[in-house]
């Protein structure tokens, strides 16, 4: 591996590390709550925002697209805490006709644009070797803060401060690694460790960091896009953990 590779991978792991930080403990009360699509819900409905100030004309870094991803994120999480606390038995349903619709919804406001298809591969894949070192900085910022929130009072934020919390996280990460990195991230290290007693955290942050370590070095030694390699990676990691945690002591034998 060269030092022009090193220098492209390094913002990319590191963009990985900070959205491995606040979604594993997001991730194991998404799978707590029994909402696994939950994320992908709101990060695509944090994208369908980004994508309609895009086609208002705002500024693509600018501090309006933004404001639409998470105003329109957290108008979903607010909605989905409405729905969950009205209708928790088809609350999973509801998360998916919401994920449906606002993925057509984004197609529909892209049927004109002529990079619309290249927008669209980037909702979902995202393009972290593309991170710059000085996007990493606030994101690190506000993780911090979220992390701080989150371990000092998850027990006390509710359903409303989850979802608020949740949208903030989703809004950020989605546009920094894509929406199916967002979901591997949170849901595999969680699943993955779901049985473990012991440790069960550190496991968890243990496989998503592996997925994007190795994920990100064989997209650089293979040519092929990053954020799926990272996702096959990190779900090989994940059925490392579980294979290993399922197998018996030496010596003893199944029953």
């Amino acid at each position: 591996m060269t030092w022009d590779s090193l220098a492209i991978l390094w913002p990319a792991l590191l963009a990985g590390l900070l959205v491995t930080a606040t979604h594993v403990p997001l991730g194991m009360q998404v799978l707590d709550r029994g909402i696994v699509f939950i994320d992908l819900a709101i990060a695509q409905v944090a994208g369908m925002g980004v994508i309609l100030a895009d086609a208002l004309g705002w500024e693509p870094t600018g501090i309006g697209v933004q404001a639409a991803a998470f105003g329109a994120a957290l108008v979903c999480a607010l909605a989905l805490t409405w729905t969950e606390r009205r209708w928790p038995e088809a609350q999973e349903a509801v998360i998916g006709v919401v994920f449906v619709l606002s993925s057509n919804a984004a197609i529909l406001l892209l049927a004109g644009n002529v990079h619309g298809g290249e927008q669209l591969k980037d909702l979902l894949i995202g393009q972290i070797l593309w991170v710059s070192p000085q996007q990493l900085l606030p994101v690190a910022l506000v993780y911090v803060l979220m992390l701080a929130v989150w371990f000092a009072f998850r027990d006390k934020l509710g359903r409303i401060g989850f979802y608020v919390l949740f949208a903030c996280a989703v809004t950020i990460s989605v546009q920094l690694v894509g929406l199916y990195l967002v979901f591997a991230t949170l849901v595999v290290p969680a699943l993955a460790t779901l049985r473990s007693r012991a440790h069960r955290m550190w496991k968890a942050y243990g496989i998503a960091i592996c997925g994007y370590a190795a994920g990100l070095a064989a997209s650089a030694a293979s040519d092929l896009p990053s954020g799926p390699m990272v996702v096959c990676a990190m779900v090989v990691s994940g059925l490392a953990i579980s294979v290993v945690k399922s197998s018996p002591p030496a010596g003893r034998p199944r029953p």
